[in-house]
C-alpha cells in the first residue's frame, strides 16, 4: 500500500516484484521520477514493493532547467513520491549542453545523475517508468532511420544498473495505475508540455503510431514490441559470435588504449557480412573511435578495403583512426 493506505495496480506491483526479486533486505532502490504518470505509478508501485521487501526506495527527480519553473515541477514531483511512500527523494539539476540535440543531450545529462547518484546511494538498481507503448515508439522512429537489428531491439528490461519494470505494460495499464495512486492523495501528474510540441522527433512519431493503430489495428504497438524482443535475441547472438571470432583470430596491440588490430583477410571473407561488419565496428571502437561518431557508411568504407579490393588507400575514420589493407590483413589503428 501507499501512504494513502490504498494498494497499487496489481499488474504494477507485480512488475515491480519481479524486477526486484534478487534485492536484498536493506538495498536501496533508486526511481528516476520526472512527476509524470508513468514515473509516478513507478514510484507508487516501487513504494510497496520496497516496503514489502524491507528494500529502500530513493526517488531521483531530475530538473533540466529547460523550462521555466522545472524547479517547482521537480519539488513537486518529490513531494508526490514521499507521499506515495517512498522513503526518500531527491532532486538534483543538471546543466544540458546542445550537443546533438536537445532530446539527446537531455538524456545524455539525465543518465549521467543518474549514475552518478547511485554511486553516491551504493545502489546497483535504478528503475525507469518506460512502457510498451515507448518500446514501440522507438523500435519505429528507428526503422524509418534505417536502423540495424542491435538499434531495432530498441530498450532493455534490464541494463547495467538501469530496469525497466513496465516495459511489458501499456501506457494505459500504468496511468490507470497512477490515477488509482494519486487519487486519494488529491494529486495530479505533472503534464509535460514537450509531449505535445511536434518539434520534437518523439511526439512526432507518436502520432504516426496512433494513425497506424487506428488503420491496422490494437496489435501495432505490441506486435513492434515483440520485434524489438526477437531482434534483441539475434543481435546478442551475433554479437556473442562476433566477440569469439575476435578473440580466436585478430592479433591486437598489447598494454594500453587504443587498441590496434590486424585481421585477416581470408577470414573476414570466409564468415557471414554480420559478423564481418560487427568485428569491423568493435576493431575500430577498440583503436578509439568514438561510438557516437562512427557510422555505417564508415563501417561500409573499412569493410570494403576486404570485399571490394582495388588498391584503394588508407580510410580516416572518426577519433584520428585509420584503416588500411596490408599483405592480407586489415589493419585499424588509433592515434599515435
Amino acid at each position: 500500500m501507499n501512504v494513502s493506505g490504498r494498494p497499487v495496480h496489481p499488474r504494477l506491483r507485480s512488475a515491480v516484484l519481479d524486477c526486484l526479486s534478487d534485492l536484498a533486505a536493506g538495498d536501496h532502490v533508486l526511481v528516476a521520477c520526472s512527476g509524470g504518470p508513468d514515473s509516478l505509478a513507478l514510484a507508487a508501485a516501487t513504494a510497496q514493493v520496497t516496503r514489502e521487501r524491507n528494500l529502500i526506495g530513493v526517488a531521483v527527480i531530475i530538473d533540466h532547467r529547460l523550462q521555466a519553473g522545472s524547479d517547482q515541477v521537480a519539488a513537486q514531483a518529490a513531494s508526490a513520491c514521499r507521499l506515495l511512500g517512498l522513503d526518500r527523494a531527491e532532486v538534483i539539476t543538471v546543466s544540458v549542453t546542445a550537443d546533438g540535440g536537445p532530446e539527446a543531450a537531455a538524456r545524455t545529462a539525465r543518465y549521467s545523475a543518474l549514475r552518478a547518484c547511485a554511486e553516491q546511494n551504493g545502489s546497483r538498481v535504478v528503475l525507469l517508468a518506460h512502457t510498451m507503448d515507448d518500446q514501440a515508439e522507438t523500435v519505429l522512429l528507428r526503422l524509418a532511420r534505417g536502423s540495424g537489428a542491435r538499434s531495432l531491439a530498441a530498450m532493455a528490461s534490464q541494463q547495467g544498473i538501469y530496469r525497466r519494470p513496465f516495459l511489458d505494460l501499456p501506457r494505459a495499464v500504468v496511468h490507470e495505475g497512477c490515477r488509482q495512486a494519486l487519487a486519494p492523495l488529491k494529486l495530479e501528474p505533472w503534464r509535460d508540455p514537450h509531449n505535445d510540441d511536434s518539434r520534437f522527433a518523439r511526439v512526432r512519431v507518436r502520432a504516426v503510431l496512433a494513425d497506424l493503430v487506428q488503420a491496422l489495428g490494437p496489435g501495432v504497438i505490441p506486435g513492434l514490441a515483440r520485434s524489438a524482443a526477437l531482434l534483441r535475441d539475434d543481435a546478442d547472438a551475433l554479437d556473442e559470435q562476433a566477440s569469439a571470432w575476435i578473440a580466436s583470430n585478430v592479433t591486437t596491440t598489447q598494454g594500453d588504449q587504443p587498441q590496434d588490430s590486424a585481421l585477416s583477410i581470408e577470414g573476414l571473407l570466409a564468415i557471414p557480412r554480420a559478423l564481418r561488419t560487427r568485428i569491423i565496428r568493435a576493431s575500430c571502437l577498440a583503436a578509439g573511435c568514438p561510438a557516437t561518431d562512427l557510422d555505417r557508411a564508415h563501417i561500409d568504407d573499412v569493410e570494403r578495403l576486404v570485399t571490394h579490393w582495388h588498391g584503394q588507400g588508407e580510410i580516416a575514420l572518426p577519433g584520428r583512426v585509420r584503416a588500411w589493407r596490408d599483405y592480407g590483413r586489415l589493419r585499424i589503428h588509433g592515434r599515435q
